[in-house]
């Protein structure tokens, strides 16, 4: 197994084809093919499934890409220590978040602080986000789990109570607050399975001999939020992240105190990642200057 010949494998997953990966290395696309070649016959394994043009990994050369990736992120590690009294921070920070309300406050001074850095940021629920991160796909995550695995780094970002929310014309105005068992009659809409908004409230009602069966179940947040400001149902939220929407009203669970805490975490054995680092260095700076301040 020789550098060259990872290298050109890795490539290749990452952008997907030969000739987009030669462009990359600026290597001619049958040399990046005779490099994966050799590390396939070398240790008689099948990393790619070739179609056509295409190129798709097989399970051994998803399993190599994982390593690939931390193998060359530790690579990517050593050159910045050495040349770290030469180099600003650069590169692409890749946010993925239950709810993208968290980040408001670091984003735009962050990008002012470290302009050479480009912010990516996706959605996803929380078995989403530990995934992502695991499978190096992601340096950041907003999940609101109190306990993603011993294998993350968490940074508490505070929690507010979970309420549920609807369209203007859904509800009575009067009626303000709801109770659980007032809630199984109604037509719920719920967010997909992994969402621990889902699960706070469906373990609460099970608590209760309680069935709450959705009317519907939407794909993440923002189809939520469209699906129950057109009228079809009640969503729920933590109030953090309930925001401003005059179409929709907020609604109290009367009997209940459900918590939603927000985390931000990252993979502990990427904490020398500088984009990871300058970040999280960031967040907690901002956090001790507005605790300071209250």
């Amino acid at each position: 197994m020789r550098h060259s010949q990872l290298k050109a494998f890795h490539n290749v997953a990452l952008y997907g084809g030969f000739s987009r990966a030669a462009e990359a290395l600026f290597l001619t696309q049958p040399a990046v093919s005779e490099q994966v070649r050799k590390l396939e016959q070398d240790h008689d394994l099948l990393l790619f499934q070739r179609e056509r043009k295409r190129v798709f990994l097989t399970p051994e050369g998803e399993q190599l890409f994982r390593f690939t990736k931390q193998y060359f992120e530790i690579e990517n590690q050593i050159e910045d220590y050495l040349t770290e009294s030469k180099a600003s921070i650069d590169g692409e920070l890749r946010i993925i978040a239950d709810s993208a309300h968290h980040l408001t406050d670091f984003l735009g001074p962050f990008r002012a602080m470290y302009p050479k850095i480009t912010i990516v940021v996706r959605s996803g629920n929380t078995n989403d986000i530990l995934e992502e991160l695991r499978s190096y796909n992601a340096e950041i995550g907003i999940v609101g789990s109190p306990s993603p695995g011993k294998d993350m780094t968490m940074l508490n970002l505070g929690a507010s109570n979970i309420v549920a929310f609807a369209g203007r014309e859904l509800l009575p105005e009067t009626t303000t607050a709801l109770t659980f068992k007032e809630l199984k009659d109604l037509p719920l809409i719920f967010r997909e399975q992994g969402s621990k908004t889902r699960q706070k409230l469906e373990d609460e009602a099970r608590s209760r001999k309680i069935t709450l069966d959705p009317a519907i179940v939407a794909e993440g947040r923002e189809a939520v939020r469209e699906l129950v400001a057109s009228g079809a149902g009640i969503g729920f939220v933590s109030r953090a992240e309930y925001g401003r929407d005059d179409r929709l009203r907020q609604i109290e669970l009367r009997d209940a105190d459900l918590q939603m805490g927000e985390s931000m975490i990252y993979l502990t054995q990427r904490h020398e990642v500088k984009v990871i680092r300058a970040f999280m260095e960031f967040v907690k700076n901002v956090q001790a200057k507005k605790q300071g301040d209250t």
